[in-house]
């Protein structure tokens, strides 16, 4: 039986890892099973940080709404800004809200005021 030589499919399954990890410092970007190891835990933070993100932007939403609340004097805190927002019926979500507060205060007092009425 004659030998077989797998040389360039387990080379071609490491340079696709290399490839990965190449921007990786020291031996996480040089040897192959602590570059298997990085992997593992990069893509791991990668889909774990991708949650934390959405939760972060959410909070620094909340913290703008609430600043810009605040200083307009219209409302005492951010919670009954949102309860009134839902008991009219105005759709708009925390992002445009923030985006709304740093922008164009203006409007934000507006849309404040036609809530209370």
């Amino acid at each position: 039986m004659t030998r077989i030589k797998r040389g360039c499919i387990a080379r071609r399954r490491r340079t696709k890892i290399r490839l990965f990890a190449s921007s990786f410092r020291g031996a996480h970007s040089r040897l192959t099973r602590t570059i298997t190891q990085q992997k593992i835990r990069a893509l791991f933070s990668a889909y774990r940080d991708r949650g934390r993100q959405k939760r972060y932007f959410r909070r620094l939403w909340i913290t703008r709404i609430n600043a810009a609340i605040r200083g307009n004097l219209v409302y005492y805190s951010y919670n009954i800004f949102i309860h009134n927002l839902y008991k009219k019926q105005l759709l708009l979500n925390r992002k445009i809200l923030a985006q709304i507060a740093i922008l164009n205060i203006n409007c934000l007092s507006m849309i404040s005021t036609e809530i209370i009425k």
